[in-house]
C-alpha cells in the first residue's frame, strides 16, 4: 500500500466539468471525476437535485463538488449555463433526449460555440433510439437489455441499480478517453451513453454454457457447486465452483461427499440436480463462518453473503473503484446553491 508521500497527483487536476445531471447516473459519473481531481460545478434545478431527498446517497455521489441553482427555462439562467459551458472542458447532462435542444443547450449548439468541449449525454435508451422519449428507470433498462433473465426463465431484479451505476461508469470512462483524445487533436467529442446499451453489451448476443452469474444454471440444469446456499445458522454462502476439478474435489472432501469427488465436470453436470442437492444438504448442516473458513483453507472459491453492514465490517474498501493512490476527497456535498455566482477559476 502506498503512503501519502508516494501518492499519485490528482490525475484530472485542472479539468473543469459542468454537471447538469440529477439523480444517480450523471452525478455518479462526475463523482468519479472528482475523485480523480476534476473541478465539478453542479448545476441544480430550482429546489435542488431530487436526490437530495435521499441524503446519504446524495452525499456519497456529490461530495467535493460545488453547487449553483439555475432555472434553465429562464433566459438569463440559460445564458449563464451557456457561459459556464464556454469555460468548461466537459459538460454532462442526463435529460430525456430532446430537452437540451429545446433549451438551446444541445451538443450541436454548444459545440458550435466551443468545438473543444467534451459533451456527454446519459439517457435510458440513447438519443436516436426509437424508445428515446420513453420514461424509464433502472429496472426498465435492465429489462430491455436482457439483464433480468439472460437465459430465460424467471426474472431477477438486482438489489443494486446496475443500469444507473454501469451507465455512470461508462460515461466517466468515455469522458476520460475523450479528454485524452482532445489533447492530441484539439477537438471535443460528443458521447451518447445509453444505460440500456451498456447493459446489453454485458448480457451479450451469445449465452455462456458455463452458467450465469445469478444462479449457476446451464442449459442442462444447475452447475453443481455454483450458486447461493443456505447454512445451518440462517446465513448464506456463495460458491463459485464451475469446471475446475481441484475446486470440486476439495469441496466434496470438506463436505464429506467423497463418492462425488472423482466426478468429472461432464459427469457431475449430467447428474446436475442430484449432485447439487447433495452439496446443498451438506452445506445446510454447517454454520456460515465456520464453513467459509474451512473451504477457504482448502482453496475453494467461497464467500459469505453479506449485507452492506457486513461488507463494511469485513474489510477496508476503497472509495474509488480502482485501487489507485489518490488524494482523499474530504469536502462534503454542497448545500443547494452554496456557490451562487461562482464559475470556474481563471487558468
Amino acid at each position: 500500500m502506498q503512503d501519502s508521500a508516494t501518492m499519485n497527483p490528482a490525475l484530472l487536476s485542472g479539468l473543469r466539468v459542468l454537471d447538469l445531471s440529477i439523480w444517480r447516473p450523471g452525478p455518479y459519473a462526475t463523482s468519479l471525476l472528482v475523485a480523480l481531481g476534476a473541478d465539478v460545478l453542479k448545476v441544480e434545478p430550482p429546489g435542488g437535485d431530487p436526490m437530495r431527498h435521499y441524503a446519504g446517497l446524495f452525499e456519497s455521489i456529490n461530495a467535493g463538488k460545488r453547487s449553483i441553482e439555475l432555472d434553465l427555462k429562464d433566459g438569463d439562467d440559460r445564458d449563464r449555463a451557456l457561459a459556464l459551458a464556454m469555460e468548461a472542458d466537459v459538460l454532462v447532462e442526463g435529460f430525456r433526449p430532446g430537452v437540451m435542444a429545446r433549451l438551446g443547450l444541445d451538443a450541436a449548439t454548444v459545440h458550435g460555440a466551443k468545438p473543444a468541449l467534451v459533451y456527454c449525454s446519459i439517457s435510458g435508451y440513447g438519443q436516436d433510439d426509437p424508445r428515446a422519449e420513453l420514461p424509464g428507470h433502472d429496472v426498465n433498462y435492465q429489462a430491455w437489455a436482457g439483464a433480468l433473465t439472460p437465459e430465460g426463465g424467471t426474472a431477477r431484479i438486482s438489489p443494486l441499480p446496475i443500469a444507473d451505476l454501469a451507465g455512470g461508469m461508462a460515461a466517466a470512462f468515455g469522458i476520460c478517453a475523450a479528454v485524452l483524445g482532445r489533447s492530441a487533436t484539439g477537438e471535443g467529442t460528443y458521447l451518447d451513453v445509453s444505460m440500456t446499451d451498456v447493459l446489453a453489451t454485458w448480457t451479450g448476443r451469445i449465452g455462456s454454457d458455463g452458467g450465469d452469474s445469478a444462479g449457476g444454471a446451464s442449459r442442462s440444469g444447475p452447475v453443481p457447486g455454483y450458486g447461493i446456499f443456505e447454512t445451518a445458522d440462517g446465513g448464506q454462502v456463495a460458491l463459485g465452483v464451475i469446471s475446475e476439478q481441484h475446486f470440486w474435489s476439495n469441496l466434496c472432501t470438506e463436505l464429506g461427499l467423497d463418492d462425488l469427488a472423482p466426478l468429472s465436470f461432464a459427469e457431475r453436470s449430467a447428474r446436475g440436480p442430484e449432485t447439487q442437492r447433495a452439496v446443498t444438504e451438506a452445506i445446510a448442516g454447517r454454520s456460515r463462518d465456520e464453513l467459509v473458513a474451512a473451504l477457504t483453507a482448502v482453496a475453494v472459491p467461497v464467500a459469505p453473503v453479506l449485507d452492506r453492514k457486513g461488507m463494511v465490517a469485513s474489510a477496508p474498501f476503497p472509495p474509488f473503484p480502482i485501487r489507485l493512490a489518490l488524494p482523499e476527497v474530504t469536502a462534503a456535498a454542497p448545500a443547494l446553491d452554496q456557490h451562487h455566482g461562482e464559475g470556474f477559476p481563471a487558468r
